[in-house]
């Protein structure tokens, strides 16, 4: 070959992979996704909602949005919809951990790739690119740290859980990080358990039903998997005349606002943050995921521990107040 024709050649596929990596750029600046969320069960959930949308407008990208109502089959058909449709990729925060093979494999067949966000599921990790969340072992782990040092002058704890959506990871992952903490410690024991769905309504049933079945006088602590139902658990303490966080010691996760004025009003004793600024990693994941790249089959989202010290700040901070 002429050198003439190599250097013709070379500039050819110098162009095209010039003109490849521009019609991967200009995808990937003009993706469509959809988002299938859990739905609005609490402040939490519409914080993530508002963060994942803000996100997605300052990224450019056109996010299809399906607000499943806390039943999985509304998330199913928002899936099929979005296959349907022909999106870029799907965002799914799944209700429950189980059920999901059929769908994903739907879209894996389409070619649409799939971000497991929030919480888990139990579906062949083949049929989703990776998941972006916090660590919710973890978070039940510090919850039960710090309760195990706050109560440890005491001869004994025993504490009422209100426990989260049955069967989704958030639950069962936080009830499994708690537990096994408390474990290590006799003098800690759950007497009672229940789920309050993630719901501030739900909370305030719960509460008030254990109140009326044990002796308040004998419950250390409430252990609630997320702010809003403490939030309805303090509603249901008050009315009996009792003085959360002095009486009875509350833990919670997810530091929304709400639980901020609680702890600054003196009803709160602690809460562990589940981050709802989750757009960032997740978008550049796909985006990653479209380019070729190799991904990791979590990434986390780190959050902190707050107490009253901090709770004018944070409620500050946070509810733009």
């Amino acid at each position: 070959m002429s050198s003439r024709k190599l250097v013709l050649v070379v500039l050819a596929v110098f162009v095209l992979v010039l003109t490849t990596g521009v019609m991967v750029s200009q995808a990937q600046d003009d993706l469509t996704i959809g988002f299938a969320q859990v739905g609005s069960e609490s402040g939490w959930r519409t914080s993530f909602t508002n963060a994942m949308m803000a996100e997605a407008e300052a990224q450019g990208i056109t996010l299809l949005f399906s607000d499943g109502q806390q039943k999985q089959e509304n998330q199913i058909a928002a899936l099929r919809s979005f296959v349907a449709q022909g999106v870029d990729a799907i965002i799914l925060a799944p209700v429950v951990e189980t059920g999901w093979d059929e769908v994903l494999q739907e879209a894996q067949d389409n070619e649409i790739p799939v971000l497991i966000i929030d919480r888990n599921v139990t579906a062949d990790p083949s049929l989703y690119i990776t998941r972006v969340a916090s660590d919710f072992v973890h978070e039940g782990r510090v919850a039960a740290a710090w309760l195990v040092q706050a109560t440890a002058s005491l001869a004994e704890c025993d504490i009422v859980e209100l426990q989260g959506t049955v069967g989704s990871s958030a639950a069962l992952d936080r009830q499994t990080g708690f537990n096994e903490v408390i474990a290590l410690f006799p003098s800690l024991e759950i007497v009672a358990s229940q789920s309050g769905d993630f719901t501030r309504t739900g909370g305030k049933e719960v509460m008030e039903s254990f109140l009326n079945s044990i002796d308040p006088a004998t419950i250390c602590a409430v252990w609630a998997h997320n702010d809003d139902m403490l939030i309805g658990a303090i509603e249901a303490m008050k009315e009996q005349g009792l003085d959360p966080a002095d009486d009875i010691l509350t833990i919670s996760v997810d530091a929304i606002p709400d639980i901020f004025r609680a702890m600054a009003d003196g009803d709160a004793n602690a809460t562990v943050e589940l981050s709802p600024n989750m757009g960032v990693q997740a978008y550049q994941a796909i985006k990653d995921y479209l380019a070729g790249e190799t991904l990791p089959p979590l990434i986390s989202v780190p959050g902190g521990m707050y107490f009253p010290d901090t709770a004018e700040e944070e409620y500050a901070a946070r509810s733009g107040a």
